[in-house]
């Protein structure tokens, strides 16, 4: 599953990074990386961005960055 699939309250285990190398990295000095717990706060509107809690801060991320986070449900 990845993030953006998460429901909004929702604790996921991130797993992995996918996609482009630059999105991957941009993601992991923001802070998200395997391993770490997040929780989906609230999506916008029309869905993007996304605001999630890593690490003990918000941090919205753009869908397309949300779809290269891939979790594991239930954390």
């Amino acid at each position: 599953m990845n993030l953006h699939l998460t429901p909004p309250g929702g604790l996921a285990r991130i797993r992995r990074l996918s996609g482009d190398p630059s999105i991957r990295e941009r993601l992991a000095e923001l802070g998200l990386t395997p391993g770490q717990v997040v929780r989906l706060l609230r999506r916008a509107p029309l869905g993007d961005p996304i605001e999630v809690l890593v690490r003990g801060y918000r941090l919205a991320v753009r869908r397309e960055e949300a779809v290269a986070v891939e979790v594991e449900s239930g954390a």
